[in-house]
């Protein structure tokens, strides 16, 4: 798995960087076939908060087989706001994969079911 951390309007620490990765570990440990994970980490001055403090904000863009993921989290403290930006990914790989394993039982039953009727079709009408 391809992990690049970037920071916009912010340096990123060693300690930030190795609580994305351990975070992520989580994420890596439920589905196994992610190409690559994009994560921002921002402190925006968008006014949003409360005294016109800055907000700290992490987004994710993970890349699987057909499909990319993407999510933000925004916190007053940066680890927060990785700690969420790794549930939701967490919740999206889950949610994904719980999708994938159905689409592929009800591709199975749908196979089974046009070999019975082909059988019964072949076998002759009395």
């Amino acid at each position: 798995m391809n992990v690049s951390i970037s920071g916009h309007h912010i340096s990123i620490t060693d300690a930030m960087d190795n609580a994305v990765r351990e975070k992520l570990v989580k994420v890596e440990r439920h589905f196994d076939q992610i190409q690559s994970i994009k994560v921002i980490l921002s402190l925006d001055n968008n006014g949003s908060s409360e005294n016109g403090k800055k907000t700290n904000k992490a987004e994710a863009i993970m890349r699987v087989a057909g499909q990319e993921m993407f999510v933000q989290a925004c916190e007053d403290d940066m680890y927060k706001a990785i700690n969420e930006m790794a549930d939701k990914l967490d919740r999206q790989v889950r949610k994904y994969k719980t999708r994938q394993d159905r689409q592929k039982l009800q591709g199975a039953g749908r196979a089974g079911r046009y070999e019975e009727l082909a059988t019964a079709d072949a076998s002759p009408a009395m």
